[in-house]
């Protein structure tokens, strides 16, 4: 089974940015998709991000559309989210997924495993 752990969460000024990255255990990391996903205070988990297990298709939650940037490196099982441009509503704990299949993980119930989460404030 895929063990994954995020790193790199902070607080920010409002117009910064942050670089969060997972590192996953593992062979079948390079077969999978990847995700990343946040939760707000109060607010049910909600995707952000996903990436094909080859990095070559990669889609994006209309909030974060063109500030945030989705990326693997499968010689080191590592996916990162890089955020630019940060907003106050860009507070949550960010997930990591492993997706079920190659191409993406959009959904909750299309994952198979999750970090512990790391913590992002935006503050303004």
């Amino acid at each position: 089974q895929v063990q994954l752990a995020e790193s790199g969460g902070g607080l920010v000024q409002a117009g910064g940015s942050l670089r969060l990255s997972c590192a996953a255990s593992g062979r079948t990391f390079s077969s999978r998709a990847m995700g990343w996903f946040r939760q707000a205070s109060g607010k049910e988990r909600e995707f952000v991000a996903t990436i094909s297990w080859s990095g070559d298709s990669t889609y994006y939650a209309d909030s974060v559309k063109g500030r945030f940037a989705i990326s693997r490196d499968n010689a080191k099982n590592t996916v990162d989210l890089q955020m630019n441009s940060l907003e106050p509503e860009d507070t949550a704990v960010y997930y990591c997924a492993l997706g079920r299949s190659k191409i993406s993980v959009f959904s909750m119930r299309n994952a198979d495993s999750w970090g512990q989460g790391t913590q992002v404030t935006v503050s303004s």
